[in-house]
Order: structure tokens, then sequence, then C-alpha cells
């Protein structure tokens, strides 16, 4: 990704963020419309849940493009997530509900230029953490 897109990132998850505070679930009531099977892998706390997302998404914006930096998150948070069962099939939706909340929090602001980098970054991201975690498939 070049710097400017990074920045785009950047700046439309800052926005993210502010829905967060509001509404910290916004994101795991997404996820479970799109797939609500997954909500037996989570604890009840998703309000808790939902602020280590964000925040977890930002220290990764923060150092996306710096490949040493970033990843030994990508390590950890795959193997995190296949120690809770997490499964490649379950990307599918968390992208979709990324997308949900990008679009609900940013409204106007959420171009199909801006929709389509999200989803590359999160598809860059998912790849990483699947690889360096050793996520596997039922």
């Amino acid at each position: 990704m070049t710097d400017a897109e990074l920045e785009q990132l950047r700046e439309s998850y800052s926005k993210l963020k502010d829905e967060a505070v509001r509404d910290p679930a916004f994101f795991y009531d997404a996820l479970f419309r799109h797939a609500p099977e997954l909500r037996q892998l989570f604890r009840e706390d998703l309000e808790g849940q939902g602020m280590k997302f964000m925040t977890t998404l930002g220290v990764i914006l923060a150092k996306l493009g710096d490949e040493s930096a970033v990843d030994p998150h990508f390590q950890e948070l795959g193997r995190k997530h296949a120690s809770l069962g997490v499964q490649i099939s379950h990307f599918a939706p968390m992208e979709e509900a990324l997308v949900d909340s990008l679009r609900n929090a940013l409204e106007d602001d959420f171009t199909p230029e801006l929709e389509a980098l999200w989803r590359r970054a999160f598809e860059e991201i998912s790849a990483r953490m699947i690889q360096r975690g050793g996520i596997q498939n039922g």
C-alpha cells in the first residue's frame, strides 16, 4: 500500500474509533448479524472485546507498512485467534462486519474507493494472521 492509502485508512479509522466510544460492541453486533453461529466463540463482555478490537486495529494500522514492526502482531493475533477456535472461513463474515461498521460510522465519507481500500487491507491482514498464526479450517 502507498503512504497515501495508509493515511486514508488511518483517517477513517479515527472516525470509526469515535463510533466505538459510543457503542463499543458495534463490530460484534454486525458480525453476529452476518454469522450468528460465531457468537459461541465470544465471552459475554462484548463491549470490552469491542474496545480490544479497536485498540488492536489501531496498533496494526499505525505500524502497517513497516513489516518488521507489524509482523509480530500478526503472529500473536493469529495464534490467539487459532487458540480460540477461529477458522479461515470466519474471516469472510469478519470482513463484512468491518465494512458494515465503517459504512455506518463514516456514512457519506465511506466511498466505494475507501471500501475497496479497507477490503484490501483486511484481506492482507487476515492472510498474514492465518499464515503466521497457523489458523486452519475445521
